[in-house]
């Protein structure tokens, strides 16, 4: 059986679901991966799999441009005649699935990995987007099979009519890699507090800066680093001028961009995601969990799955940086707390999100 998985970037498919397209595989199917290109092109490539180049920008908005994308990937799926086509993200979805009806592609999956940026900016102009894309999924999810990471985002396309219960499946993220996220001992000195991810308001990066800027104030001695990059196509990105004036001030280490985060982790004592973004599940605190490090995060979608609280950390309320104080600040003085709480996190993830248990569900979901 030929089988495409389809994201929009090389860089999902393969730091999210390689271990898909290795079982794919291993069961005897055909794996094709489409994506825009990358620097990860050649690292799929040399895992043993065929690839195509299917550009998709993720900001755009021109409709000529929108259009001529579905077009071309209808095209591809006629060409190449997969029996099943799996896709992942937002337009990627909701494209793939107008084309695979386009082509006669009739097992289509559909991973709704996060309800990003259009279902969470309260903007006018984001709210005129949102209704049409609201629209776009209702339309275009029709005889496929949803999956959810998590329950609420599930439910809100219930509530809003986008799709029917039975179409629904909830499959909680893409699974960790429980050899390569271990448990390290803390480092030593000075705990050391990351931010890890993209750079974006909505990812909770100013909260977290104003957190540190009060805690390194009240006296509480703890290093704050923000280890990802700007993401200059999202409007919710920090800019560079911002992220210099901030490391300046002290206020903040940048580590940029990594891909060994297990070796970040280790270098770590405390994981803090205080987004108010549209998470599907944080693969951050997945990660981060399975480190045993403790977590500190927000009551949203996304981290309440993961992130219990008072066991393997702290929930608070989005955009309350008095809260995020408070539980930085707990966590900071109290290492047998942080200890206890990595422990809980190791078994947490061990019980629910292990990448063979998430790969296994996800097969069950194939014809």
């Amino acid at each position: 059986m030929k089988i495409i998985l389809l994201a929009n970037t090389d860089w999902y498919l393969y730091n999210f679901r390689l271990p898909l397209a290795v079982a794919l595989r291993d069961c005897g199917h055909e794996v094709l991966l489409l994506s825009p290109p990358g620097r990860y092109v050649d690292l799929l490539k040399k895992a043993g799999f065929g690839w195509r180049s299917m550009p998709i920008e993720r900001k755009g908005t021109n409709p000529l441009v929108e259009l001529s994308a579905i077009v071309r990937l209808a095209r591809i799926y006629r060409e190449t005649r997969p029996q099943v086509v799996h896709h992942f993200t937002i337009k990627p979805v909701l494209y793939g699935s107008i084309a695979a009806r386009l082509a006669g592609v009739h097992h289509v999956l559909n991973a709704i990995t996060g309800l990003g940026h259009v279902f969470t900016d309260g903007k006018t102009a984001t709210r005129v987007v949102r209704t049409i894309v609201k629209i776009l999924y209702r339309t275009s999810l029709g005889g496929t099979i949803v999956i959810f990471q998590n329950t609420d985002d599930r439910e809100l396309f219930l509530d809003q009519d986008l799709l029917k219960v039975d179409q629904t499946h909830l499959i909680a993220g893409s699974g960790v890699n429980l050899k390569r996220f271990a448990p390290t001992p803390e480092p030593a000195g000075t705990p050391v507090i990351i931010l890890p991810g993209r750079l974006l308001v909505t990812k909770g990066v100013e909260d977290f800066v104003s957190a540190a800027r009060q805690i390194n104030r009240d006296g509480s001695k703890a290093r704050f680093v923000l280890v990802g990059d700007v993401d200059p196509e999202n409007p919710s990105s920090i800019t560079m001028p911002v992220l210099d004036t901030w490391q300046k001030e002290g206020i903040i280490e940048w580590w940029g961009w990594h891909d060994d985060m297990d070796q970040i982790y280790a270098r770590s004592n405390v994981v803090c995601l205080p987004s108010f973004y549209g998470e599907g599940l944080s693969r951050t605190l997945l990660e981060a969990a399975a480190s045993g490090r403790a977590c500190m995060a927000t009551d949203i979608p996304g981290c309440r799955g993961i992130v219990r609280n008072n066991e393997n950390g702290f929930l608070v309320q989005a955009r309350d940086v008095q809260a995020i104080v408070k539980a930085l600040t707990t966590l900071i003085e109290q290492p047998g707390m942080r200890y206890q709480m990595g422990i809980r996190g190791r078994q947490i993830v061990e019980q629910n999100y292990s990448e063979q248990l998430i790969v296994e569900q996800t097969l069950r979901l194939y014809p």
